[in-house]
């Protein structure tokens, strides 16, 4: 009996240890829908490949919802070790002090190795302090381009896709003609219309190299450039050139559903689009305003990144580089990327996803990283840093949508989404000098 008990003892403390061998760590994430299965597969992937740590994805609403939850949770001490952030936030989390592990320094102290160099400049630099050091680790980030229904040009005689923004005219007339209910639409109109057409045209959006200088910064993108494009589409939605069809994605449907023959909105519909669309569809570089400069500069990322938070073991941080390195391996990162249409993170998995025969197998699906990797990004084309911009950028949704409804002029609401901007500027300022 004694015999039987020591061997009992010693084999549930076996399965104690085996049990408890795996160190949680906590996964905020943004991802719903086919992207949610997707990251949950990641993480999956990730707990199978070893025994050592066991990473715990929640998904806890938008991007809006889940930063505010992050905020919430690290002040009632009940934070997880990971949270999704999309890049608006960038400027709140840095001046969130004390709660911010920086991934770069979470990777060194685990004595995980971390190179740099294989990120693409576009998406690392937007993360980046002015001495270099990575924040936060880039995971799913894209860039807006021109979707265009090829089944519609060519019963509209659209004979290829625009180029500039006096070809969107031409072929949004055409369409129309054709019998289509509008030419163009566009989803994440600050993103799309604000931020990357400024970009696009090495525009400044505001001072101090876009925010990235110091938080003391105004708002420029009120400039005549940007009123004469927005006073133009305002015009021709007179005659269903263009159609407004909400903040975000919403008006993805007006395009799938082909309402629309065009579409400006993130690379990262490439799943959506490629399971609703029903014609020959494809994407091009966003159309030039030639009224501003004659060649394209680059345009800028959206998406988000993984922030660590602080508070938690050394023994948990471990398991976080363990994980942000498995993420950023070029078969993850590929497959992400093939699977969702967002940026591969780093050269390795560009260059696996060309060696794999993705672009030759589905044209266009390139685009978004030539367009981020057209020229070396100018202080007007690195990305923005503006405090607040997730409110800010409500104020900018308010004063368009008054401007398609035709209650405000491009330049009375352009204004005024400055002026009302720059109140929020001043007070993210004064609360982080």
């Amino acid at each position: 009996m004694k015999l039987l008990n020591t061997i009992l003892a010693v084999a549930l403390s076996g399965f104690a240890a085996s049990t408890m061998a795996a160190t949680e760590v906590q996964w905020w994430h943004a991802m719903g829908g086919v992207n949610g299965e997707r990251v949950n597969k990641i993480a999956d992937d990730f707990n199978a490949s070893q025994a050592d740590y066991k990473i715990v994805p929640s998904y806890k609403g938008n991007y809006t919802e889940t930063m505010t939850a992050a905020i919430a949770a690290f002040r009632a001490k009940e934070q997880p070790h990971i949270v999704q952030v999309f890049e608006v936030g960038t400027a709140t989390m840095m001046a969130a002090k004390g709660a911010v592990y920086p991934v770069e320094q979470v990777m060194k102290d685990a004595g995980e190795p971390f190179d740099k160099s294989i990120f693409l400049p576009a998406v690392i630099s937007y993360y980046q302090t002015s001495e270099g050091e990575l924040l936060s680790m880039p995971f799913n980030s894209s860039t807006p381009v021109l979707w265009y229904n090829n089944d519609a040009f060519k019963k509209a005689g659209v004979e290829s896709p625009p180029k500039t923004w006096d070809d969107m005219k031409d072929a949004s007339e055409k369409l129309v003609a054709a019998g289509y209910k509008c030419g163009f639409s566009f989803g994440w109109q600050s993103w799309v219309m604000i931020e990357n057409y400024s970009s696009w045209h090495d525009l400044a959006v505001g001072t101090k190299e876009n925010g990235f200088t110091g938080t003391d910064t105004n708002f420029t993108f009120n400039n005549d450039h940007v009123k004469a494009r927005i006073g133009s589409i305002a015009d021709w939605s007179k005659d269903n050139l263009f159609k407004y069809g909400g903040r975000r994605g919403d008006s993805l449907s007006m395009y799938t559903t082909g309402e629309c023959g065009m579409w400006m909105n993130s690379s990262a519909y490439y799943g959506s689009v490629k399971k609703q669309a029903e014609f020959d569809f494809g994407q091009t570089m966003l159309p030039v305003d030639t009224d501003v400069r004659a060649e394209a500069q680059n345009s800028i990322i959206g998406g988000a990144t993984l922030w660590v938070l602080r508070g938690g073991e050394d023994s948990e941080y471990k398991g976080v580089a363990k994980f942000m390195t498995y993420l950023s391996s070029p078969e993850v990162q590929a497959w992400w990327h093939q699977e969702t249409g967002y940026v591969p993170i780093t050269t390795p998995a560009y260059e696996l996803s060309k060696t794999q025969g993705f672009y030759d197998a589905n044209p266009g699906t390139d685009t978004a990283i030539k367009q981020l990797s057209l020229n070396t990004p100018t202080a007007n084309s690195r990305g923005i840093r503006f405090g607040n911009f997730v409110q800010i950028r409500d104020v900018i949704n308010e004063e368009m949508e008054a401007i398609w409804n035709g209650s405000k002029t491009a330049a009375q609401g352009l204004d005024d989404a400055a002026e009302r901007g720059d109140t929020l500027l001043r007070k993210f300022d004064r609360a982080n000098k």
